[in-house]
């Protein structure tokens, strides 16, 4: 070897997402060949997707996709939902064996809405509260009250898949090639300072928004102080966690547009302020100031999505790689040109974004609506 010494590619991680801006479904089975092409960038310990437009006979109801580790936890699970939503439908969520897959929990989906108590419908009749936040609430109590009980999707119309394994297997396992979405992503895991667990496989998710993470994020600490501020309850061992619960805040609760909220997340550094417009700078200045502990440090290439759009997203230095293509009505984004190449293979215009600077692809639906609310 000569000197010579093997060191591990610590920028490991795939990200891969898909979205069709007409709405047009998707099958699962295209992110699948994406996500899978960058099989070296994990190493069996976490795959994942995130699925939009999955559920249309029950699009108007939360659906919970919930993992348990022992039957007891299941029984103390329906017995809260029983006391707390009205549950219109539940069954197991479709798996098939597979030799890849191994010891998987008890995987159960549910759509429903939450039952109101007085003082919550009287919040919500004051402006002072919504159906999303008691959703909210309901989820963090089973994740943080329930032992042995994970809710790992919550949004409407959507769902997440994921667990122990390559994504690939992961896909199999779940039968995705059956499931057809107008917006997926896809993560394949290579964890470095969390442990390889159901639960803590990408994405993550709150509500609609579902999240996809390459890197570290060193600023775990004051993120997830600030957040259990607003009442959230980060329990599930990883750092990706606070950036799907930030989104939440931020841009559903806080109502700031998706640009400034990644300005938010990803903001320039201070010295930057100089050569930007000075009516901008002091933009600029004011959401480094109020929502500092939001900051995301360290290296990160994040894909976020709800069902209105999906965002990339690097940090400040563009220390993890990200790559962005057109092709007519499709945006496709990930960690390489090639998984982008393997389903698409003459876009139209392909290219690596800027540190910091996010890459938004909305349904043309959603663009035109948020148009419409600014004029």
């Amino acid at each position: 070897m000569s000197g010579h010494h093997y060191q591990k590619d610590i920028s490991g991680c795939g990200l891969s997402g898909v979205i069709n801006r007409k709405g047009e479904r998707i099958s699962g089975s295209v992110v699948t060949r994406s996500i899978a092409n960058q099989h070296d960038r994990g190493n069996g310990l976490g795959g994942g997707f995130a699925a939009y437009g999955i559920y249309p006979d029950y699009k108007d109801l939360y659906a919970l996709h919930i993992m348990y580790d022992h039957e007891d936890a299941q029984t103390r699970t329906e017995e809260y939902l029983r006391r707390q939503m009205d549950v219109q439908q539940q069954e197991k969520i479709p798996t098939r064996t597979t030799e890849k897959i191994q010891s998987p929990p008890s995987l159960m989906r549910y759509f429903a809405q939450p039952i109101l108590t007085d003082t919550e419908k009287k919040r919500i009749d004051e402006g002072l509260s919504s159906v999303d936040d008691v959703m909210v609430t309901r989820v963090m109590e089973i994740n943080d009250s329930i032992e042995g009980a994970f809710v790992f999707s919550s949004g409407k119309n959507m769902g997440a898949f994921k667990g122990v394994g390559f994504p690939e297997d992961i896909s199999e396992f779940f039968m995705l090639e059956e499931y057809s979405g107008h917006i997926w992503t896809a993560h394949n895991r290579f964890p470095t300072n969390s442990p390889g667990w159901w639960g803590g496989a990408h994405p993550f998710t709150i509500l609609d928004w579902s999240i996809v993470h390459n890197g570290e994020i060193s600023s775990y600490g004051i993120n997830k102080r600030y957040l259990e501020m607003f009442g959230y309850k980060c329990t599930l061992l990883t750092d990706t966690e606070v950036v799907a619960y930030m989104l939440d805040l931020l841009i559903r609760r806080h109502g700031l547009s998706i640009d400034v909220a990644c300005m938010a997340l990803s903001s320039p550094f201070w010295q930057e302020l100089e050569y930007v417009d000075p009516e901008e700078a002091r933009a600029m200045e004011a959401i480094r100031m109020i929502y500092g502990p939001a900051l995301l440090n360290g290296p990160f290439a994040i894909l976020f999505a709800n069902n209105e759009g999906m965002v990339g997203l690097n940090d400040r230095v563009k220390l993890r790689p990200l790559v962005v293509a057109v092709k007519g009505d499709f945006t496709y984004m990930s960690s390489e040109e090639s998984a982008i190449r393997e389903i698409c293979p003459d876009p139209d215009e392909i290219w690596a974004p800027i540190a910091g600077e996010p890459v938004i692809a909305l349904l043309d639906s959603a663009a035109k609506n948020k148009k419409k609310t600014v004029a």
